[in-house]
């Protein structure tokens, strides 16, 4: 009798650290080393690249039961190619109508894993008032404790490319300038 009780005690606290492990972590995206970035061809010859330098968002992450959610909110207005022309025309109501418009947010609720690291993160991407599907494929992705904060912080670099067009951002295409964009999110999340 005492060793089915021991046994079933054991058994009892296993189960309850088992299942404290595989409850969601909480993160905040950590904006300093985080950026939402874009890059698209210009007639074929170079290729444009800008960033968003205002975002936020929050991670949901259970690597136990390999599911997570991800939200990350940008500043569209906050666009920033390193030309003051360039950022200009791209917040006009030619391009990105960022006063109609002024954020964008991708929401990914379906993680892929590799092993214990994160490929995939599918989900929706909205911009200009416009939701369309998007999957965002990882090229890095790690967990590490960070020696300053004293804390657990995970991230990686995703990209997906998508034709902007179905997002109603089609300046340029009659002239030649791609459809197809490659929209990059690196993003570290420290655990709360």
């Amino acid at each position: 009798m005492k060793k089915t009780l021991i046994a079933t005690l054991a058994t009892a606290a296993t189960l309850i650290g088992g299942a404290a492990q595989a409850e969601s972590a909480s993160y905040t995206i950590e904006p300093n080393h985080t950026y939402v970035t874009f890059e698209i061809g210009h007639f074929g010859t170079t290729t444009n690249r800008g960033r968003f330098d205002k975002k936020e968002g929050t991670v949901q992450l259970d690597r136990a039961a390999k599911k997570g959610k991800v939200e990350v909110t940008f500043d569209v207005g906050s666009i920033n190619t390193g030309s003051a022309q360039f950022d200009k025309h791209l917040r006009s109501e030619e391009i990105l109508k960022t006063e109609a418009f002024p954020k964008a947010t991708f929401i990914g609720d379906k993680f892929t894993f590799n092993g214990d690291k994160v490929s995939e993160v599918s989900g929706q991407l909205t911009l200009l008032g416009k939701t369309n599907p998007i999957t965002l494929k990882a090229s890095n992705f790690n967990c590490y404790q960070h020696p300053m904060m004293k804390r657990e912080v995970c991230g990686g670099d995703f990209r997906a490319t998508i034709k902007r067009s179905q997002w109603g951002v089609d300046y340029g295409i009659a002239y030649g300038f791609s459809d197809a964009m490659d929209l990059v999110i690196q993003v570290e999340a420290v655990h709360q």
